[in-house]
């Protein structure tokens, strides 16, 4: 599926301050209808703060987020939940002990009009929501315990959860670090269901290769500010994108003179 061209959701000029730190200076980044963005950028760069004000973690100190075209403020992690704002950070934040049908629906269960759980609903829409994204496994069954799953499996329900909560855009904080290649792959198929469903992915990684393969965009940060970014098309492949981050490194400026398509 292709993506829309609008954007979903559009950060605007954002600075953000600890203290005398500037972490975000003015960054503008703007996530479309149902694309996988391809967040970039060495460690200190403002990835992490970057996506926390994304997911209202942290509320900006100066710019808009504009969600739809409607600024929102103040910005919280409820507002972003609310804006369809889901965000999968690298600890998955999966109880492993409890069931995939308990950690999808945790905190928002399903229940009678007498405050009863809907066992086998739960059951049902855990079904629905892992085979939507693809879950092929054949020996899968909603009520084993999450312990028992692969790396890949345990981020197959990090996002089933993030889209029974409705959500528009998934954020997934580095989903393939410590993956096998075959478990990199399950992420990846997921992945690619989401945004076939018309949702929008950002990716965040630091395996550039792993980025290429999925992101349709990218976006790299360096220093708190936006670096650049392109479409995939406007990159001849990952080794061109490697060596404008490197070149990024070396000297704190890259010459992007060959992106010639818009981002």
């Amino acid at each position: 599926m292709s993506a829309a061209s609008g954007p979903v959701v559009e950060l605007r000029n954002i600075v953000k301050r600890f203290g005398s730190v500037e972490a975000l200076s003015g960054v503008t980044m703007t996530v479309r209808h149902g694309e996988v963005l391809g967040l970039l950028g060495d460690n200190g760069a403002g990835k992490s703060t970057l996506i926390k004000t994304l997911a209202g973690v942290h509320d900006p100190d100066e710019g808009e987020i504009i969600v739809k075209g409607e600024a929102r403020k103040p910005w919280t992690p409820a507002a972003a939940r609310d804006a369809g704002i889901e965000t999968v950070f690298q600890d998955r934040a999966l109880a492993p002990q409890h069931s995939i049908v308990t950690n999808i629906f945790m905190g928002r269960e399903i229940t009678n009009s007498l405050g009863l759980l809907r066992v086998q609903t739960q059951i049902d829409e855990a079904n629905r929501l892992m085979r939507e994204i693809g879950f092929t496994s054949k020996v899968f069954n909603p009520e084993s315990t999450v312990g028992t799953l692969s790396g890949g499996e345990r981020q197959g329900v990090a996002i089933a959860r993030a889209l029974y909560n409705q959500a528009d855009v998934i954020v997934l904080d580095e989903p393939t670090t410590a993956l096998s290649l075959t478990e990199t792959q399950k992420v990846f198929r997921f992945v690619e269901a989401v945004k076939f469903s018309g949702r929008t992915v950002v990716f965040i990684g630091h395996n550039i290769h792993h980025v290429w393969d999925i992101a349709d965009r990218f976006f790299v940060i360096d220093r708190g500010r936006e670096a650049f970014e392109g479409a995939k098309s406007s990159f001849t492949g990952a080794d061109h994108l490697i060596e404008l981050m490197h070149q990024l490194a070396e000297t704190g400026s890259a010459d992007t003179s060959s992106l010639l398509e818009p981002a």
